[in-house]
């Protein structure tokens, strides 16, 4: 009967089937299989997005390619397309759990012109779909925020109130947030679970703790804690711990419910999930039936799942030894036996797609300090099968991991190149990212960039205002400034541009890119003075370094009383100083021509008060006088492992360009790396202060 119907009525009948949650029945294969047939047929967006949707779990990945070109084909050919067939793709790309950046911006671009006709339940759909699909635009956000802001006393009920909190909370001015909380205070009786659980999320997000609207909220929750089913339970929980809420009755609770789920779980992902979540519970022992339950689920778990278990294993483990408990020994047996299941799943890894896959969500100490060696080892083995299709999650995990792998960066950079139009502008600016923030130089390292740059520069327009500040950052760190990028990014108007989006960033990201225009800026001046960009981040740096008052630690402590003891006085000597542009350098000191030390003011510090010192030197305040002739400034820097990727010696991103940097201020650097510093050769402090010595005088 299938292949009778017209599409049009093949679209309305495969919806059908997909509300009565008929997903995976042989009448959706065969309504797939007729799609599959007549997919260069079909010229209505309407009905394709219907399709999309309703066989999304029966599709192989060639054919969910051919789903995706077509939609893009169809959205680009049609001058008006309903927002709600836009919405359908966001839908389809979260049912195959598919982040593509071309589709989600051509869906982006249709809200926009559509925003006048989005209400709430629209707006914080999308929202939604653009969170699970690791999808953002301040343009977007920025509509939303003044749509909602404007009818922000017309939501009166809790399901559409609750949308407008997920929606709006986040990215809400302090008067809107007051409202919000205000009015979810009072309206908090009526939530119904779901909502409730929306709401802690959300705050979650704001980084709220309103302990009024938390002790509310953990109030009414009892009433609702047994409509929860095992996940939302540990979403729940997470939330209140890090919210930090007190409600040690809740949390009894809470663990009476999990445990109850612990026992009847046989899904590995959930019984890692619980097991991680109770971990996070206050003052919580491990007890022995998690210990049997963990054990038995251990070989069937996936890397992520053994990382979670591994987390609430070594955190139980430190607390039992802490308190004298008997578990420790049971928990450091079974975290051998993760550790070994964790060996024996790389081991069997043949498929590189499906190890990045499990990867993603993979982090921490176990994972850094067991599988890290092994799974570098496993994506060399499976070297041939990087493509350009998962050459962006390989980027990921290598920037995630801090691990510079000559092998794996030279391949990443050649299959790059090799396909350069097939990878996204957005794709590309992280694949940069890896390689600036390494400080590594493929073998073709001058092609490499200018093909990267090439295709960036043609897309520009692709890019939201903070991406490009971001991007720019990215190529400067690794010596590129190219004139297209730079005259948009130092502009007027797309600086008020920015300021404007800023508003509607998370604050992490908002500070990052401030962060990182400032750093661009620096840059800009010092090594391109040919495009004229003026110094205006001035008061943004004087009130960043008023805010984070520098400490004399032990270390500098320490290095200070050994200078003042090569170079003779402790007023030969400047802790913690800061250069012009901004620079915090750990020592100055300057020698004449003659290699003597020239003395500073004398600077009255109690070195016997460690904690209590606070202390830089502003080179603003205190003026930075001309040298006498020959004279040389020195800069002296102590390097911790953040200056270095992973077990390597090899100086990372950052820390070169401020090297850099501060030769052409004047500067003569000298870096000390900890693994010097630290190492057994200058385990005395004769053989330290001999080691200043020679590489403050330059002594080879």
């Amino acid at each position: 009967m299938t292949f009778r119907l017209s599409l049009p009525a093949l679209s309305k009948f495969a919806l059908c089937l997909y509300k009565q949650c008929r997903h995976f029945s042989p009448v959706i294969g065969k309504v797939a299989h007729i799609v599959d047939m007549k997919l260069d047929s079909i010229q209505d967006i309407r009905i394709l997005s219907v399709l999309m949707i309703s066989i999304s779990d029966v599709i192989s990945q060639s054919f969910r390619d051919r789903l995706l070109h077509k939609a893009g084909q169809l959205l680009e050919e049609k001058d008006e397309v309903h927002f709600n067939y836009a919405k359908r793709i966001l839908q389809f790309l979260q049912n195959v759990k598919l982040g593509y950046h071309p589709l989600l911006e051509k869906c982006n671009k249709i809200f926009l012109r559509s925003a006048s006709r989005l209400d709430i339940h629209s707006i914080s759909l999308i929202f939604g779909l653009y969170e699970q699909l690791g999808f953002d635009n301040a343009e977007f956000r920025l509509v939303a925020k003044q749509l909602l802001s404007e009818t922000i006393d017309d939501y009166y009920d809790p399901e559409t109130f609750a949308k407008l909190f997920f929606t709006l909370g986040p990215m809400a001015g302090s008067k809107e947030r007051e409202r919000l909380l205000v009015t979810a205070m009072h309206m908090a009786e009526e939530f119904s679970s779901h909502q409730i659980l929306v709401i802690l999320k959300t705050m979650q997000k704001m980084k709220c703790r309103n302990s009024h609207l938390l002790k509310k909220m953990a109030s009414i929750l009892h009433k609702h804690l047994d409509s929860y089913h095992v996940l939302q339970l540990v979403k729940l929980t997470q939330y209140l711990v890090v919210l930090r809420c007190q409600n040690l009755e809740l949390f009894a609770k809470l663990k009476m419910l999990l445990f109850g789920f612990l026992k009847s779980s046989v899904i590995p992902a959930d019984t890692a999930a619980i097991i991680r979540v109770l971990a996070m519970l206050p003052s919580f022992q491990v007890e022995e039936i998690i210990m049997n339950k963990a054990a038995a689920v251990l070989p069937q778990c996936r890397l992520h799942h053994l990382n979670c278990i591994a987390t609430a294993l070594v955190k139980w483990n430190h607390y039992d030894q802490l308190h004298w408990q008997n578990s420790s020994e049971r928990c450091v047996k079974l975290l051998q036996k993760l550790n070994d299941c964790g060996f024996q799943r790389l081991q069997k890894a043949n498929n590189l797609n499906l190890l990045l896959e499990e990867l993603t969500h993979v982090n921490g100490e176990w994972f850094e300090e067991v599988l890290n060696e092994e799974t570098m080892g496993m994506c060399q083995r499976l070297i041939d099968q990087i493509t350009w299709a998962n050459v962006l999650q390989l980027s990921f995990f290598l920037i995630k991991t801090n691990h510079r792998c000559s092998s794996l960066l030279d391949r990443i950079a050649s299959v790059t190149v090799e396909n350069i139009d097939k990878i996204h502008p957005f794709e590309i600016y992280f694949i940069l990212f890896l390689f600036s923030a390494l400080n590594y130089d493929p073998p073709a390292n001058e092609e490499f960039f200018e093909y990267c740059i090439q295709h960036l520069t043609s897309n520009l327009s692709g890019f939201e205002t903070h991406h490009l500040v971001l991007l720019g950052h990215v190529l400067a760190v690794a010596g590129y400034f190219p004139p297209v990028l730079i005259t948009t990014i130092f502009n007027v108007s797309f600086l008020s541009k920015l300021d404007a989006q800023l508003e509607v960033l998370p604050d992490t990201l908002k500070q990052r890119v401030r962060l990182r225009l400032m750093k661009l800026n620096r840059a800009v001046c010092l090594e391109c003075p040919e495009f004229h960009i003026p110094w205006f981040h001035e008061h943004y740096c004087q009130r960043v370094f008023h805010n984070c008052s520098s400490r004399i630690n032990p270390l500098r402590q320490h290095v200070h009383r050994m200078l003042t003891e090569i170079l003779g006085a402790s007023h030969y000597a400047r802790i913690s100083v800061l250069t012009p542009y901004y620079y915090e350098i750990d020592f100055e000191c300057i020698l004449d021509e003659n290699k003597k030390p020239l003395p500073y003011m004398a600077q009255n510090i109690p070195m016997d008060d460690v904690e209590g010192i606070r202390l830089r030197h502003d080179i603003k305040v205190e003026g930075r006088k001309a040298l006498p002739p020959g004279a040389q400034r020195i800069a002296l820097e102590f390097l911790d492992s953040k200056a270095f990727s992973k077990d390597s010696r090899h100086l990372k991103g950052e820390p070169a360009v401020k090297k850099r940097h501060l030769e052409m201020l004047g500067y003569r650097v000298v870096q000390i790396p900890h693994f010097e510093w630290n190492s057994m050769v200058l385990s005395t402090k004769g053989e330290q202060l001999e080691y200043l010595r020679r590489h403050l005088y330059g002594i080879q």
